[in-house]
């Protein structure tokens, strides 16, 4: 990992074609700008834990009963007969 130490409107150049700015520094935060081009994604990683973790946690909480009742639904009926 990389460490810099940069001041508000200050620079760094990520590749030929990415550039970071600060834009702002307050307290413990700051606030940062990204030029890139469009094919490039920018995402920040706590959302995508976030996101990634939500849908664990609604895949395991599927309801067992629901694969049963779809199994139910789809499965030949056993009053009618077999051709």
């Amino acid at each position: 990992m990389l460490v810099l130490t940069r001041k508000v409107g200050e620079k760094i150049l990520i590749g030929d074609d990415i550039v970071v700015t600060v834009l702002d520094v307050r307290g413990e935060g700051i606030k940062i700008g990204i030029e890139a081009p469009r094919g490039v994604k920018i995402q920040r990683q706590e959302v995508l834990e976030a996101v990634s973790e939500a849908n664990v946690q609604a895949a395991a909480s599927a309801d067992a009963s629901a694969a049963d009742r779809l199994r139910a639904l789809l499965a030949p009926n056993a009053d009618e007969p077999r051709p």
